[in-house]
């Protein structure tokens, strides 16, 4: 009974999610404009205006390195040679590969996070972390990739990772910034 509630809760905050992205691009596209809000506890440079403060699931796409332990082995008291050291290489095989798949290029650093849009670019305070504010300017926007399906928003930078935007103000979101960076390409995604 419970999981019917939250599956009916969950269709209405996405429908109400794509409404008010579809209200928004009637909007621009008659000529209006995004209306400026407060956000409170960022400090916004002169001439800034901020248009959203939403909170949003986030993450960044990139390889890292990751360390493993190498020189498996045991010891092993041998008849004739003593107590020995004996490796063990498939251990130290799998480890390997267990540490070079979890280094691959893929979503990190999971986070809900404050995401406030201005007319400068992105400013995301990540959940724990109330004094820090990361800049991520349109003018260093590169591509925006829409995934309605799943309100997820990917937007690729020329000087960083790509960032994940997830979450019923995503749509609401990708309609804001195509606006504010019409030069920069589009691409949706059908993925489920």
């Amino acid at each position: 009974m419970r999981r019917r509630r939250d599956n009916t809760a969950d269709a209405a905050a996405r429908y109400e999610a794509d409404q008010a992205a579809s209200a928004l691009a009637l909007h621009l596209r008659a000529g209006g404009a995004l209306t400026p809000v407060p956000a409170p506890g960022l400090a916004l440079d002169p001439g800034v205006t901020a248009y959203a403060d939403v909170v949003c699931a986030t993450a960044r796409f990139y390889a890292t390195d990751v360390p493993y332990q190498q020189g498996a082995g045991y010891f092993e008291d041998h008849p004739t040679f003593g107590r020995q050291w004996v490796p063990n290489h498939k251990l130290d095989a799998r480890r390997r590969q267990q540490a070079e798949a979890a280094a691959q290029a893929q979503w990190r650093d999971h986070t809900p996070a404050r995401v406030v849009l201005t007319s400068a670019g992105l400013r995301i305070n990540p959940a724990g972390m109330p004094a820090t504010w990361l800049p991520f300017d349109h003018a260093l926007l590169t591509g925006i990739t829409v995934t309605p399906a799943r309100h997820e928003l990917v937007l690729a930078y020329s000087v960083c990772a790509p960032l994940l935007l997830a979450g019923p103000a995503a749509p609401w979101l990708s309609v804001a910034l195509r606006h504010l960076s019409p030069g920069t390409p589009v691409q949706e995604s059908g993925n489920n």
